[in-house]
């Protein structure tokens, strides 16, 4: 996805410094196909957003790392909330988000046994059902949480646009569930998703902070 230049007009909504997190309204100015310059922030003067040259896997190794000014490009810079409406992301991060989350309930809370091919339809619609379960109760009391501690602990209000904006930040940073695909490849111990669940959330926790504006 490409990052919108800052020269557009006023409605846009604003991109933010890395470094700082102060609004700007330029990242770079293009001069011509591959020939750019990046723009400085106001407040810190430094460059506003050196991601926009970095390749791919710097940013991805910089989220792995937690560091606060990768999470800043890829929510205000490179995602924006209405980038993801109008490009219908948020609902394909959504699916995503939902189908890792059920085949590890279905690795958590299952035997080998049961993960083998149901002898029956009925054996079937019973396993689909635990997980399916599983998976809606299991978000609903997570998202239940983290809208309570956000309204009780960081005194936010809560509204439609804030939990657009809480769930936007979830779905993202949920990024290291992507590797439990390997475990539909290579055969794991179960430890490995206790591990990954830890980094997801705190990568979600660093995430909500920097989207509501608390780093």
């Amino acid at each position: 996805m490409e990052i919108k230049d800052g020269n557009e007009s006023a409605k846009e909504i604003s991109f933010r410094c890395v470094q700082c997190g102060f609004s700007v309204t330029t990242l770079y100015i293009q001069y011509s196909p591959g020939n750019i310059r990046l723009m400085k922030c106001g407040n810190c003067k430094a460059i506003a957003d050196e991601y926009i040259e970095c390749e791919l896997m710097i940013l991805v190794i910089d989220l792995i790392l937690h560091k606060i000014r990768a999470y800043r490009h890829l929510f205000y810079n490179r995602f924006s909330r209405e980038t993801l409406h109008n490009e219908g992301l948020l609902w394909k991060f959504s699916l995503g988000f939902l189908i890792l989350d059920a085949y590890q309930m279905l690795v958590v809370c299952t035997t080998p046994d049961e993960r083998s091919l149901p002898a029956s339809f009925a054996s079937f619609m019973g396993l689909s059902g635990k997980v399916l379960t599983g998976v809606f109760f299991g978000n609903l009391i997570f998202l239940g949480i983290i809208l309570f501690g956000t309204r009780r602990f960081l005194n936010a209000k809560i509204g439609d646009s804030r939990c657009k904006h809480i769930l936007l930040s979830i779905l993202l940073s949920s990024y290291f569930k992507i590797f439990l695909i390997a475990m539909m490849v290579w055969e794991f111990p179960s430890s490995v998703v206790f591990i990954i669940n830890m980094f997801v959330l705190s990568s979600n926790a660093l995430a909500l902070l920097v989207k509501l504006g608390w780093t």
